[in-house]
């Protein structure tokens, strides 16, 4: 691929152009019926905590939110109040976060750069995380935060464990990830035409043998994805507000 030719006589550095495309289209099973994005989160809402931050980040330059069809209105409404002024497009994604993903990256296909995709629902996200990664991917192409894995992690079938994995080895990726603009694309692209399942879109990106390389995450950075994320995430904020 070219894309792949070109990354591989490497990046200048520093310079390129990011846009931000931030996946709030989720069906949110695991919540009892609240709706995380909107949920409030000492005062706010989820993604609004999430939108803010990308939207102050200097390395940030368009914003494409992508989000359900009943969301299109508030969320439209939500950033013209906040004067959230980097968020340029605000759509409706797919049954799938991949096909969310694709939606938000056609809306800025006639860019060249980065894109930094990221988990509207990982509302404690920092600026520091965003550029770190944005540095990483600007010089390598790919590159993602990441935290190392505190938990033994076991390999099971029908509730009987096969194996032990090394635990030195292994660690939880987080978001932003951030790619070369036409390299996700192709990437995703390429999975959903040899109809491949990616988890996430690092994923993607590793089947056509591209490396992605790690930042320093933080556990802070979580992902709200059960009501008790709420409560966390609210001790977390009261922590960072305590002098």
């Amino acid at each position: 691929m070219e894309i792949l030719q070109k990354l591989a006589r490497g990046r200048s550095g520093g310079t390129s152009r990011c846009a931000a495309v931030i996946v709030a289209a989720g069906s949110a099973t695991r919540m009892n019926g609240i709706d995380k994005m909107m949920a409030d989160l000492r005062g706010e809402p989820v993604l609004l905590r999430t939108l803010r931050t990308f939207n102050a980040c200097g390395r940030i330059d368009e914003i494409v939110v992508v989000t359900r069809e009943d969301l299109l209105l508030p969320v439209e409404d939500m950033c013209r109040k906040h004067s959230l002024d980097k968020v340029h497009h605000v759509i409706v994604g797919g049954d799938e976060r991949s096909s969310s993903v694709m939606a938000g990256l056609d809306c800025i296909a006639d860019r060249d750069g980065l894109v930094a995709i990221h988990d509207g629902a990982r509302p404690l996200v920092t600026e520091e995380i965003i550029v770190r990664t944005i540095e990483k991917a600007d010089k390598t192409g790919a590159a993602a935060p990441a935290v190392p894995m505190k938990d033994t992690v076991k390999v099971a079938r029908k509730g009987v464990i096969e194996a032990t994995p090394d635990r030195s080895s292994l660690v939880a990726v987080q978001t932003p990830q951030v790619f070369d603009l036409d390299l996700v694309r192709g990437a995703l692209y390429k999975a959903e035409q040899e109809g491949i399942p990616v988890t996430d879109d690092c994923s993607a990106v590793e089947r056509l043998g591209m490396k992605v390389h790690l930042t320093e995450g933080s556990d802070e950075n979580m992902k709200i994805t059960t009501p008790i994320d709420l409560i966390l995430a609210a001790s977390i904020l009261d922590g960072r507000e305590t002098p």
